[in-house]
């Protein structure tokens, strides 16, 4: 994904890289008693409407998962949850950025009640394997941001254990245009139980088609302008390449005028972004900076109090500089707003000269 160093820390680790797992004290006996687990669970997951029967769904990695019917006990990726909360299907448990060092809802929450949650871990490489156990889990979901079927915060350590406790859907967001993991959400969502021919619903997509359409007539009047995508931590910034992110590729697809940093300088990431010192940030002529608005790296208001060089960069000093939601909520009501206020930016922004 999208400045896909890793959400925690700046010194975590990278995407292929070691996980922790969680504590494995007790956990026979749990994982015993969740192979006798009841359909029901006490979970809060719609019953498809007028559907009785068996529930299967084909996910992105070409795998089905089946249960015996529509799953009640739904554990994800906290921002899938947040997308499938926006079509009216609760999940029983969550894993990944969830609550903030102050305890309030994470960007990634969306409009969830975090306080009616089980969090299953936090942060990268937290997954408590008992406490998921404990939930009786329906079925585990999650993003993947590879070609491999590597399930988004699904420690790859544990991963068999997990994985070995429910049927899983893998929903890619892999080196395609944010459209597919839109469409397949939903899909996702209408096979839980949600009607997704609500007045809601309807009105969230033909938003977001509206948005996408006015981004693609703004991008074109203001070809000039050049956008930069970046990611900071307290020894980097990363510069982020349109390919392989969902937003990113659906932006220049828009004809957004994305820079591009060279293949060779986003080899080390897996060719997701380069790695650039803050004595060298001042290395490409943007116009408009878009900044990875995720909890795990540092805000503009940060940068303007601790790196001299982001405040000498002419889109800083302008005051051309906007939030990018690196992780977006899957849902046509979450990314409507994404689309408008690029659109907003760039309509705006005035070309700048570099040095300014």
């Amino acid at each position: 994904m999208p400045q896909l160093r890793r959400p925690s820390a700046p010194s975590a680790p990278s995407r292929r890289g070691i996980l922790t797992a969680g504590g494995a004290l007790g956990l026979t006996a749990v994982l015993a008693a969740c192979g006798s687990e009841k359909k029901d669970g006490g979970g809060t997951g719609k019953e498809a409407p007028g559907k009785s029967g068996p529930w299967s769904f084909k996910d992105d990695r070409g795998k089905t998962a089946k249960r015996d019917a529509t799953p009640k006990n739904i554990v994800a990726f906290t921002g899938v949850a947040a997308a499938l909360f926006d079509y009216g299907i609760e999940v029983k448990g969550v894993f990944g950025p969830t609550k903030t060092k102050d305890g309030k809802a994470d960007v990634q929450a969306g409009d969830m009640d975090i306080s009616k949650l089980t969090v299953i871990g936090n942060e990268w490489g937290q997954f408590n394997i008992e406490k998921y156990a404990g939930l009786a889990p329906d079925v585990l979901i999650s993003t993947m941001f590879d070609d491999k079927g590597t399930l988004w915060y699904v420690p790859e350590e544990s991963a068999d254990k997990v994985l070995g406790l429910a049927p899983s859907v893998g929903i890619s967001v892999y080196d395609r245009q944010l459209t597919h993991p839109l469409q397949r959400i939903q899909a996702l969502a209408e096979s839980l139980g949600a009607d997704v021919k609500s007045d809601k619903v309807t009105k969230a997509k033909k938003r977001f088609e509206d948005a996408s359409e006015r981004l693609r007539k703004v991008a074109k009047a203001h070809k000039d302008i050049k956008v930069l995508v970046g990611s900071a931590s307290q020894d980097l910034f990363y510069v982020s390449g349109s390919n392989l992110s969902v937003d990113l590729e659906y932006f220049k697809a828009l004809g957004v005028n994305i820079i591009e940093p060279p293949e060779k300088a986003k080899k080390e990431s897996g060719g997701w972004f380069e790695n650039l010192s803050w004595e060298n940030v001042d290395q490409y002529d943007a116009d408009l900076i878009m900044m990875d608005n995720r909890t795990s790296a540092l805000q503009p208001a940060d940068l303007d109090k601790s790196k001299p060089t982001w405040q000498k960069l002419p889109a800083v000093k302008a005051g051309q500089v906007i939030p990018r939601v690196t992780e977006p909520i899957f849902s046509y009501d979450k990314c409507a707003p994404i689309l408008e206020d690029l659109a907003d930016a760039i309509e705006k922004a005035k070309k700048l000269k570099k040095g300014a």
